[in-house]
């Protein structure tokens, strides 16, 4: 290969190594708008609509950082409130049911079982090795990432989403369009 040759060579391998990085900050910089350890400094008082509010929860945009899921961390953070006692009434109605039930469907597995493993999981690794045995090979997390993201997109789900804004009062917020941007506006991670 002559020099022109190995120029073009370095500049598509540059081009590749350019649009990664890209990608991988424009991802970063995505999950850092629903990535936050710190509970808003002045939580509002409990909406009459939800009912109580954890801001510890994570986001459900925050994907497992081993298998990929979206909402997968927040489930487990919901079985870890519910197992301490500390799950409002406002969470428990859908708990095991909506995104956690979903998610659960879409991998075959009982919610049940979940539970079971992060209360008899002594540490994080230990959780982490025994979902690695309980969910399957090929978890799809591309399929149901796009499910979450999209939840509340359909013709019906655009009337229940538009439903829920009614019962929060915030039926003129076009900017949230999913159930997941629901829940970030509900736990004040989007204002």
């Amino acid at each position: 290969m002559g020099v022109g040759g190995a120029r073009i060579e370095w500049l598509k391998l540059s081009a590749k190594k350019f649009c990664f990085h890209l990608v991988a900050e424009c991802i970063a910089w995505r999950s850092s708008l629903f990535m936050t350890d710190v509970a808003p400094s002045t939580p509002k008082a409990p909406r009459p609509d939800t009912g109580g509010i954890l801001y510890d929860l994570p986001s459900p945009y925050l994907p497992h950082p081993v298998f990929g899921l979206l909402h997968l961390p927040r489930f487990i953070g919901k079985i870890r409130k519910h197992l301490a006692g500390a799950l409002p009434p406002s969470y428990q109605r859908n708990f095991t049911k909506g995104f956690d039930g979903f998610l659960c469907l879409h991998l075959g597995i009982d919610p049940q079982a979940v539970i079971v493993l992060v209360k008899e999981s002594k540490s994080e690794e230990e959780l982490v090795a025994q979902l690695k045995v309980l969910l399957p090979k090929d978890v799809k997390a591309a399929k149901w990432n796009r499910q979450v993201v999209q939840m509340g997109m359909s013709e019906m789900g655009r009337e229940a989403l538009q439903a829920t804004k009614k019962k929060m009062a915030i039926e003129h917020r076009d900017d949230l369009r999913s159930f997941a941007d629901l829940i970030e506006y509900d736990e004040e991670r989007l204002g």
